[in-house]
């Protein structure tokens, strides 16, 4: 009996053992085969989140696997056997977030888990997200994309005291010309100007002003080359601006920047947040001795002062998570002094005024433009994103001449006075509910109301021969409505199975209904391939409609000077026409070591009907025309250093700009000029061969020294644009102090140098098409700011 029951144990726990060699073998297969589980936790915003506990259990409950999120969001379970588990995810004042992951013989998917906040989003976060709602409805595929972060604009010597024209020329592509005015890739003006995502009526940039000004964006982003289809009329490149905004720059500051040239800049910035309302504000006054370039080379100029105000609002109001009710708007009002050319010889007789110097002369400029904004912008089912606003702009511009000077040197005095009303809307919607495709569409509708006052004095006669020393008035009164209406749709698509590949294609459809009634559909295909890691290549191609500038145009009667000394030569009038044209672009975009980025683009593009610009005439009025047909190509290089405590970056551009036969406003040329064009493709005034632009920011011990710089070859300049001013170099120096002070607060102080190298060069000679004076760049000057963060300014919590 006692052999038995020996017997029967040892059974017992030879069986116990092969149970448990069964049962480790089936654990080390399981293992074996074992597969991983792995995912990312994100916010409401999709921001990635550390420190999230992960467990994975089996379908009774049971825990097999415990993980914590890094940095970067990411979790990771190994020897994950085949099956179907759940996964739970909690943090501490986030909501448990749970999802299901099957593990097959050939593994499992990454899973995302999205960590929704037991409290409701707070007025930041609710901003960033709609923000990122909002960018997106506005793509950028395809284009060459240059930008500017509230970071890379403190950085230049003036920091954000830098007019906006002055910023943007440290884009590549980017050409100065006088009065403020800018070129991109060989096109005369045609910039579109966009405040969060809403396109600004034209005539925001009319006139010698700034009307928009740097302090007001927490980022500029210039893009150039072919666009999707959502840009239409004037598209030689969008300046995107994003406003800062309350819950962002909660608090604000006061400034002072002023120097040499009679420079006097205040400045205020101030925002906030009460409930669920965010507001924003910004304004400046400028005062200085060297408002315009004039045309003396000396560092003092003769009666050459202005004063300009200027402000911008916004104020964000969210009616839930997901909508947004925005309003902005802005002004600027300046008043010029024109200055007078000293030494010029008297060229007219007029009775009573024997003599008359030409540093005598006194005309003024007063311009105008106020501009606001009602949009409202949201989020629909996680799928579909929106934004409707309406808008409208109002500008005036009057030139004052001073009619004994006028008269007796230029034969003519006109006072002009142009103002131009514009109104619309537009709309913009993304769609992404279809796997890998975003489909936009969208529409902007405006109409502009233009009103055109010219009262002139002049001799009879003939043109440089006049018949009497009395002047005689000619009034010409005139306005026009103009109207746009445009809609466009396209497709942004990321196949799957190519996942390097992006494509935006899509058109638009636009009817110009003003000086003529016109309408074009215009295809857009645009590409961005990533050849590696480092190297991504993007083409594409546009078609392109440009409407002609409203404000600018000229619809004076030409009959009505005939028989006086300012009788055109050529009597041909023809009405200005929309511009229609296609365009190319290939580029290169190569991230290299150290920081270092490299973008090198080239474009084409042919035009007929190309509008051009110039001053015809002694008022600083600029009037468009057409060429026949155009051709514009170059190419664009651009670097870019990024390391700790220095950033850097060198830009240049090889550009060519050529026109042949103008086929309206003829009046406004020369018998010889005109016949000579229509018989040979001609460098357009603005024509710029080669152009570079430099900067560097370096901190060292607290202190930013910073340092920007211009090289352009020299504009167009003789009898039909055929010779090219001298080239010219202009550097910039600047030196940043920032410093918190017991019972002050933050602090920043600012020196700045402007053209240190106190290059003397011009840059206009007074020849050329459409250019009537001289005018030189700036001179050697110093400037000094200063800027004191208010007390309560805090930026607000997350």
């Amino acid at each position: 009996m006692r052999r038995v029951r020996m017997l029967a144990a040892l059974a017992c726990l030879l069986t116990m053992m092969a149970g448990v060699k069964i049962a480790g073998a089936a654990e080390g297969a399981a293992k074996k085969n074992g597969k991983a589980v792995t995912g990312t936790a994100t916010d409401a915003l999709g921001r990635p989140m550390e420190g999230v506990k992960v467990v994975l259990q089996t379908q009774d409950g049971k825990i097999v696997g415990r993980s914590v999120t890094d940095k970067d969001g990411h979790f990771a379970f190994s020897n994950v056997a085949p099956d179907l588990y759940m996964i739970v995810a909690n943090k501490t004042e986030f909501k448990t977030a749970l999802a299901l992951v099957t593990v097959t013989a050939a593994g499992a998917k990454p899973v995302e888990l999205a960590m929704e906040a037991q409290a409701a989003l707070s007025l930041q976060l609710r901003a960033q997200k709609l923000n990122q709602a909002r960018n997106d409805l506005s793509p950028e595929t395809g284009s060459s994309v240059y930008r500017f972060s509230q970071q890379a604009i403190d950085q230049m010597p003036a920091g954000n005291n830098t007019p906006m024209n002055q910023v943007l020329l440290q884009a590549p592509g980017v050409v100065q010309d006088s009065f403020g005015q800018l070129h991109i890739r060989g096109e005369h003006a045609e910039i579109q100007y966009r405040i969060d995502g809403i396109e600004l009526p034209e005539g925001i940039a009319a006139g010698f002003s700034q009307t928009l000004s740097p302090r007001m964006a927490s980022s500029i982003s210039l893009l150039e080359g072919t666009l999707p289809a959502q840009y239409g009329y004037h598209t030689a490149g969008i300046v995107s601006i994003q406003t800062k905004s309350g819950e962002i720059e909660n608090g604000g500051n006061l400034g002072m920047y002023g120097g040499q040239r009679g420079t006097l800049n205040p400045s205020m910035e101030v925002g906030g947040t009460k409930g669920d309302l965010s507001y924003y504000a910004t304004g400046y006054f400028l005062q200085n001795d060297r408002g315009l370039e004039p045309p003396t080379p000396g560092p003092e100029a003769i009666n050459d002062t202005t004063q300009q105000g200027n402000g911008f609002g916004i104020a964000n109001y969210f009616l839930n998570a997901t909508t947004r009710l925005s309003a902005f708007g802005g002004f600027n009002v300046a008043h010029y002094d024109i200055p007078a050319n000293p030494g010029q010889p008297q060229v007219y007789s007029l009775a009573g005024t024997p003599v008359y110097p030409s540093e005598n002369v006194d005309e003024t400029q007063l311009e105008q433009n106020y501009f606001g904004v009602l949009a409202l912008q949201g989020v629909l089912h996680e799928d579909i994103d929106y934004q409707v606003a309406g808008f409208s702009r109002y500008s005036t511009l009057s030139f004052h001449p001073d009619d004994m000077g006028d008269l007796i040197f230029n034969g003519q005095s006109s006072r002009v006075f142009r103002s131009d009303w514009a109104s619309g809307m537009q709309g913009d919607f993304a769609y992404r509910g279809i796997a890998d495709h975003t489909f936009r569409a969208g529409y902007l509708f405006q109409g502009e109301r233009a009103e055109f006052d010219n009262h002139s004095l002049t001799f009879p006669g003939a043109p440089g021969a006049q018949t009497s020393n009395h002047p005689i008035s000619i009034v010409d009164n005139r306005a026009e409505t103009v109207w746009l209406y445009g809609i466009y749709i396209q497709d942004e698509y990321r196949p799957h199975f190519l996942p390097k590949l992006t494509v935006n294609y899509g058109g638009r459809f636009d009817l110009y209904d003003g000086f003529t009634r016109s309408f074009q559909f215009s295809p857009r295909f645009t590409a961005v391939y990533q050849l590696f890691e480092p190297t991504t290549v993007h083409a594409g191609y546009a078609r392109y409609f440009t409407p002609p500038p409203t404000e600018n145009v000229a619809v004076g009667d030409i009959k009505a000077f005939a028989g006086t000394v300012a009788e055109p030569e050529v009597k041909a009038d023809s009405n200005i026409a929309p511009e229609r044209s296609n365009y190319f672009d290939f580029g290169v975009t190569q991230n290299l070591p150290f920081g270092i980025r490299t973008d090198v683009d080239s474009y084409l593009k042919l035009s007929s009907q190309l509008i051009d610009e110039g001053q015809f005439g002694a008022t600083l009025i600029f009037t468009p025309f057409n060429y026949n047909s155009g051709r514009q190509y170059g190419v664009e290089v651009s670097n870019t250093l990024e390391q700790k405590n220095l950033s850097a970056y060198a830009n240049f551009t090889y550009s060519v700009a050529q026109g042949s036969t103008v086929t309206s406003d003829q009046f406004l040329f020369g018998k010889d000029e005109l016949a000579y064009i229509s018989s040979h493709y001609i460098f357009l005034d603005h024509d710029q061969t080669f152009t570079s632009s430099e900067g560097v920011a370096y901190n060292f011990h607290g202190f930013l020294f910073t340092a920007d710089g211009l090289y352009q070859s020299g504009l167009r300049r003789g009898f039909a644009n055929t010779g090219n001013l001298p080239y010219y170099i202009q550097l910039n120096l600047g030196i940043v102090k920032k410093m918190v002070l017991p019972n002050i607060g933050g602090v920043e102080l600012r020196v700045v140098m402007q053209n240190a190298n106190d290059h003397i060069y011009q840059i206009r000679n007074g020849s050329g098409i459409g250019v009537f004076s001289s005018q030189y760049g700036p001179r050697r000057a110093v400037f000094g700011g200063i800027k004191w963060d208010l007390p309560w300014g805090k930026t607000a919590s997350n």
